[in-house]
């Protein structure tokens, strides 16, 4: 039988198939190829970027601090699931296990949710700086910035534990075939033997709650700097200023557009190829590309 035929049973399942592009078996090295060459790139800017950041000590100032974290995060984010995609595009049974996919499935959403909270705190940091110059020294101490940034870890690893630990205990039932590129919430629900609603709401309710909820606190303190940079008197402030926030928002804008697509909404309501697209480009893309615009905005 095909390894990827539906083969109804009622048995608990100890795998699962996670399927990812299906697609001939030129294309699919085409896509090893590309994904492996992109993971590759990420890892080396983002380390690159970590690894200068350290070493200079002029730039051992909060605004790089963060950005140093967020680059060491994206390394983590993005190893938590192109490895083993990599490895399914090479595979005939594409098959992972239970626990692997459990494990894939906290970490992912850790790391991502740890982000979301830290370009949160990137933002306040931006406001702090271009709306209250004079206090900023004063408010954004060394000691408040490892305060902040360890928030951001330990809140994230914390967020989707309980959901991810009652997704985890539910029963599974064949087929086991998870039609996405990673172990994802939306997928997973549909192979439950019994309905979950319970836990589905709260597993979304979380999801939008760590989007919309960082989203609109980004949103509201660049509402604030925009305000602050539309009053200054010179034109070489407003630019230098709108050159500091830049970088920033192109991150988010393409963190948080893609998110949104996946998780603001029940997945279930989304088509396989979407998912996997949306997924792709937070989980792959964006990590890619911030090393280019945290680069662009260090030279600058």
């Amino acid at each position: 039988m095909n390894v990827y035929e539906p083969a109804f049973s009622f048995a608990f399942v100890r795998e699962f198939i996670l399927l990812g592009f299906s697609c001939e078996w030129k294309i699919q090295l085409l896509l090893f190829s590309l994904f492996t060459t992109m993971y590759a790139l990420t890892i080396t800017g983002n380390g690159a970027i970590v690894w200068a950041l350290w070493c200079d000590r002029r730039v051992h100032i909060p605004m790089y601090i963060f950005l140093g974290n967020f680059s060491f995060l994206d390394i983590w984010y993005v190893s938590s699931t192109v490895p083993k995609m990599l490895v399914n595009f090479l595979s005939d049974k594409k098959t992972i296990s239970f626990a692997e996919c459990f494990l894939q499935f906290y970490f992912f959403f850790s790391l991502g949710t740890s982000e979301c909270f830290l370009l949160a705190i990137m933002a306040f940091d931006r406001y702090l700086a271009i709306c209250c110059p004079l206090h900023y020294p004063n408010i954004m101490t060394g000691h408040l910035c490892t305060k902040l940034v360890s928030i951001c870890w330990v809140c994230g690893f914390l967020w989707f534990l309980i959901p991810i630990v009652l997704i985890s205990q539910m029963p599974f039932c064949c087929p086991n075939i998870i039609d996405h590129v990673v172990c994802d919430p939306g997928p997973l629900f549909t192979l439950v033997c019994a309905s979950a609603p319970t836990t589905q709401l709260l597993c979304y309710t979380l999801s939008s709650l760590v989007i919309f909820g960082n989203f609109l606190f980004i949103l509201g303190s660049y509402t604030l700097v925009l305000l602050a940079v539309l009053h200054m008197p010179s034109a070489t402030g407003r630019s230098k200023a709108f050159s500091t926030c830049g970088s920033h928002l192109a991150v988010v804008s393409l963190f948080y557009g893609s998110l949104k697509v996946m998780y603001v909404s029940p997945g279930l309501g989304h088509s396989a190829g979407i998912q996997k697209v949306a997924t792709l480009f937070y989980a792959m893309v964006t990590p890619f590309l911030n090393p280019l615009i945290t680069a662009f905005r260090i030279r600058r």
